[in-house]
């Protein structure tokens, strides 16, 4: 083999290389959601749904209840880990609520941030900020994968909630108030068919009481 063609072929290893880098920096960039797609998907509903054929209403998320309300204040802004009765009450709560799931990884281990998720927990900061959705009340849900014990994913899905909490509050001033912070472990997989996946160590935030609707 040549001097001339040793150095064509690694080049082209090279270039090879640059691009699979650069076509996997773009899916994962990709995979971040925007303030504006974490905005739009927290919006609430229309209040004018439309009829289905069934006669039910289209487009419209349940209202509240009295007693879910009175229950929402009562763990409003709380820094205390919820007790099983009370999250179950909650995930009842947020079912059919305007919600979003957003991949933000923690250090190993940990309930710090990691790095390359400050952009995806700005994104978020700044859209729960934003004028549009301003008196709601946010569940912020921590979720982690099926690795590990009950009770220590537990505890770290209620750190890194109460983590992505205090950013919100201390950076974009979203009041305490306004945000319920829920662990969730294990329990509630994304991926069931690969308990291990990535997209089960998640962060999920929830529109569950319109402004409106909190004003009440």
């Amino acid at each position: 083999m040549s001097g001339t063609t040793a150095k064509f072929r690694v080049g082209l290893a090279a270039s090879a290389a640059v691009f699979a880098l650069s076509v996997s920096i773009g899916a994962a960039s990709a995979a971040e959601k925007s303030a504006a797609e974490i905005l739009n998907a927290l919006k609430p509903p229309k209040a004018v749904a439309t009829r289905s054929l069934s006669g039910g209403a289209e487009g419209s998320a349940r209202a509240l209840s009295p007693e879910d309300r009175s229950f929402l204040r009562s763990v409003r802004g709380k820094t205390r880990s919820l007790s099983a009765g009370e999250r179950d009450r909650v995930a009842s709560i947020v079912k059919d609520k305007p919600s979003i799931d957003l991949e933000i990884t923690f250090d190993y281990n940990s309930a710090n941030l990691s790095r390359k998720s400050m952009n995806a927990v700005n994104e978020l900061g700044k859209a729960l900020s934003n004028p549009e959705l301003k008196g709601s009340v946010f569940l912020v849900a921590g979720h982690t994968d099926a690795k590990g014990t009950d009770d220590y994913n537990q505890v770290l899905s209620e750190k890194r909630a109460e983590t992505i909490k205090r950013f919100l509050l201390q950076k974009y001033g979203v009041a305490a108030e306004n945000m319920v912070t829920v662990g969730y472990g294990k329990t509630q997989l994304k991926n069931t068919a690969d308990p291990l996946a990535e997209e089960n160590r998640r962060v999920q935030v929830v529109n569950m009481e319109a402004s409106k609707e909190a004003k009440n």
